[in-house]
């Protein structure tokens, strides 16, 4: 099989400003990916479908990634005037320091596609893509109409992740119910507490069920 090198050279020669992007893997695998910008996804998956060198004519799985937003610390060095005494003088001058400053670098969500070729018998080609951010911006183009098996597992991760698959035949939760608010894929999900109480070895649930009833009943007394 071709090296991700090579793929993407292919790809960009037969999807001009495709945007595709390496992302290595340091592990000891090596399974390196492609990133994909969502506006020419469907385009750059449609050819790796149909090429005849490639074929990958089988998607396998889809998975979701959460990355939350992120605080860096970086050190920079400030150029700044002070006063100084110089030989019993006042002067004016320039001195050079380190100082620590903290940006946020904004999270998004990630899916990743893992490719292989059933007439070829190679793969897997991983393919990712990237939503803007984790809150108003997180749709990218559905893979379903090239290959019929990203159905169910966009699914999925619309569901437990908050992805919006846009040009998805059928997007609805697959294993939360419809009213269900929230995402519980994502790294800063919070559990509920008022979870009802079944016979069943978990005890901490049926304590924070317990802890739940006392808040309302605590609540209902202050009325």
């Amino acid at each position: 099989m071709k090296t991700v090198e090579e793929i993407k050279a292919a790809i960009e020669a037969a999807v001009p400003g495709a945007g595709v992007e390496i992302v290595l893997n340091p592990g000891p695998a090596a399974q390196h990916s492609l990133r994909l910008a969502p506006e020419s996804a469907l385009a750059v998956a449609t050819f790796l479908r149909d090429d005849a060198d490639l074929a990958l004519d089988h998607l396998s799985n889809v998975t979701g990634v959460d990355w939350p937003d992120k605080e860096i610390a970086e050190k920079v060095k400030v150029t700044r005037t002070v006063a100084k005494t110089v030989d019993g003088v006042e002067q004016q001058v320039e001195e050079t320091v380190e100082e620590t400053r903290k940006r946020v670098e904004p999270g998004c969500l990630e899916v990743v596609y893992h490719l292989f070729s059933v007439a070829k018998k190679h793969g897997p080609v991983v393919l990712r893509m990237r939503t803007e951010n984790r809150s108003d911006r997180v749709e990218l183009p559905s893979m379903t109409h090239i290959w019929r098996s990203a159905d169910f597992q966009e699914r999925e991760i619309f569901d437990l992740y908050g992805v919006v698959f846009k040009g998805h035949p059928d997007l609805r939760r697959l294993l939360m119910w419809d009213e269900f608010k929230d995402h519980p894929m994502r790294k800063d999900y919070v559990e509920p507490d008022d979870y009802e109480y079944e016979p069943t070895p978990h005890d901490h649930v049926l304590a924070r069920a317990q802890e739940h009833q006392k808040k309302i009943e605590a609540a209902g007394n202050k009325e």
